[in-house]
């Protein structure tokens, strides 16, 4: 596998899943959180994939299907008053 110095470019990918994760756990804003934790999560399945993981796969893609549902599907009318 190509290395980036002296690090294979699946431990980089794994790394930067990791830092946008804990990213996320940084955000005030819910909709921001979730953003951030999407990419990580995307991150996550590219680190799978690469490392032939199904539970990292299905665990992750599993997560981005929830934010997705919160940010865009779950979107509620605003009360009338």
């Amino acid at each position: 596998m190509t290395e980036f110095l002296g690090i294979s470019i699946t431990e980089w990918t794994g790394y930067l899943a990791s830092f946008f994760v804990l990213l996320s756990f940084l955000m005030r804003n819910i909709i921001t959180l979730r953003y951030v934790n999407s990419v990580g999560c995307l991150f996550f399945v590219a680190y799978g994939i690469l490392l032939d993981s199904w539970p990292v796969i299905i665990t992750n893609v599993a997560i981005v299907c929830v934010n997705f549902y919160y940010l865009f599907l779950n979107k509620k009318s605003p009360e009338k008053v």
